[in-house]
């Protein structure tokens, strides 16, 4: 299985996390907001290309309602089994480190 760099993962935990409407301009919001990064289209844009590459996401064209985008439509983003799949490898490997550190991160 295709490894997940770092943003991939949490552009794939993004997007999880937005249940009902997961949409590029909803999962850049959160980007920003909780891992604490600025996000430009482009790069996002580019991660969700090689995201789907791997085959760890898919995406269709929704009519948008919202006046704002003058009628483009937005792309709609679902994570694939495989993607899933990826992320609880990614979270089992990270609970492996961490559980191994004992009292390392604590303050000295």
């Amino acid at each position: 299985m295709a490894r997940l760099g770092e943003f991939e993962l949490l552009v794939l935990l993004a997007i999880l996390r937005q249940r009902a409407a997961p949409y590029a301009n909803r999962v850049r919001d959160d980007l920003e907001e909780n891992a604490g990064r600025r996000v430009t289209r482009g790069a996002l844009y580019r991660t969700l290309d090689r995201l789907t590459d791997k085959g760890f996401l898919e995406w269709e064209l929704e009519p948008s309602e919202t006046p704002a985008r003058g009628g483009h439509p937005m792309r709609r983003l679902t994570v694939t089994e495989e993607g899933r799949a990826a992320v609880r490898e990614a979270r089992d490997i990270l609970d492996t480190f961490f559980s191994g550190l004992g009292t390392a991160l604590e303050p000295r």
